[in-house]
């Protein structure tokens, strides 16, 4: 999930979850990663600051179009992933999931959906009844997408889910297996797959643009406002897990892996949390790895909530360089080719990420595509996210399975 800087909702009542958290911190950041939440669960919030609603409500495009509900009305679903449902040519917002009887309301007005497609957090069950649905997007903190993802198979629904997939492979695990149960299609919204200078610069790389691949660095961070794990889940340990490589990092951490075109052998990484700051009582500051791959390239990731905003993606090989500056952004990508193709890149507007999402999963479902951002994905990705975890907790080099789980 995104929109920095802004804390879209507290959507959890953790009770006693922060001591456990705190716990989990103390004994490494290994064992953090797959403590239990502590009871968490959804409640409903007040709308969020500088949220904007349409004017008018969206109308479908096609007799075929699928019917989303959108489970968690915060920030960053009312004001980037809901608007693109108008962009959209096969997907509508067919219902909405909130505690917050208020914010229902004035979401579903600005949206028109109907009074018996608002539901709350008690009533989401009752979905499984309502035809008009057939894809539930998870927009919750990511602390609850597996429970949430859970229960939309368990409707009978298609899952859509924000990234991260979760917090544990195990986690993942359990979430592909009830998409398999219930025989329903399980995405992980990594919107960077349907952004038009990232598909461009997978296309480059496999056309061996830079010659042999050598070193790759990626680096995604900003410094947040002061907060505090009851104020702003993303520093809270049960709902955001580590911090910002969950968060921000997970986009190097996919760049690295779709540019490199293989998986790393090996990981090497380490954390830092700075004493007494509220913003990472519970979370890190930083983390950083370096990957090593089978073909000798390297890989080098960082990724901050205490440094000055970057995101860059750059690709060093043996005939030349690829850079990408703003790499992930919602907009304004750039991209260039240095060496012997020395070249500016226009590859399309970035804001097209989004909506293809949306029509992506459509197609997967009514013409049975192949999802390309799919649970294995994000299995892959957590199990990388745990080995870089267990590298920096042991002080050392960690082998990998071609699977990214961590060699005994």
């Amino acid at each position: 999930m995104d929109g920095h800087g802004v804390t879209r909702r507290r959507l959890l009542e953790l009770g006693g979850g922060v001591t456990a958290a705190s716990l989990a911190l103390a004994a490494g950041p290994a064992a953090a990663l797959v403590q239990s939440r502590g009871g968490a669960r959804a409640i409903g919030q007040r709308m969020p600051q500088g949220a904007e609603l349409p004017a008018t409500p969206p109308r479908r495009k096609r007799a075929d179009s699928v019917g989303f509900a959108i489970v968690g009305l915060g920030g960053y679903a009312l004001n980037q992933m809901m608007p693109r449902f108008a962009e959209a040519g096969r997907a509508h917002i067919a219902a909405i999931v909130s505690g917050n009887a208020d914010k229902l309301a004035r979401v579903g007005d600005a949206y028109g959906i109907p009074q018996n497609a608002r539901y709350s957090y008690e009533t989401f069950g009752n979905i499984a009844s309502d035809r008009r649905v057939d894809a539930v997007y998870i927009v919750l903190p990511s602390g609850l997408h597996a429970d949430w993802t859970v229960r939309a198979f368990a409707a009978g629904k298609h899952v859509f889910c924000e990234k991260p997939m979760a917090l544990s492979s195990a986690e993942c695990e359990r979430m592909i297996a009830a998409s398999r149960r219930a025989n329903r299609k399980l995405m992980i919204a990594y919107r960077s797959h349907f952004e038009p200078h990232n598909l461009q610069a997978m296309e480059l790389m496999a056309q061996s643009a830079v010659g042999r691949t050598r070193l790759l660095r990626t680096e995604q961070s900003y410094r947040m406002s002061p907060t505090s794990p009851r104020e702003n889940w993303r520093v809270n340990r049960a709902l955001a897990g580590g911090g910002p490589l969950e968060d921000l990092g997970i986009y190097g951490l996919q760049a690295a892996l779709y540019l490199a075109r293989e998986m790393p052998e090996s990981i090497s990484a380490s954390t830092f949390r700075p004493a007494g700051d509220p913003r990472f009582s519970e979370i890190f500051a930083s983390v950083a790895s370096q990957w090593r791959f089978p073909s000798g390239a390297v890989a080098q990731l960082a990724t901050s909530y205490d440094s000055a905003g970057t995101n860059f993606v750059h690709v060093r090989g043996t005939d030349g360089a690829l850079i990408m500056d703003p790499a992930t952004n919602y907009s304004g990508q750039r991209m260039r080719l240095e060496g012997r193709d020395r070249r500016e890149i226009e590859a399309g507007d970035p804001l097209v990420q989004f909506a293809g999402q949306l029509d992506h999963l459509a197609d997967a479902i009514r013409d049975g595509a192949r999802i390309r951002t799919p649970g294995e994905m994000g299995l892959r990705d957590l199990r990388l996210i745990e080995a870089i975890y267990a590298s920096a907790a042991s002080g050392r080099t960690v082998g990998l399975k071609p699977d990214g789980t961590v060699r005994s």
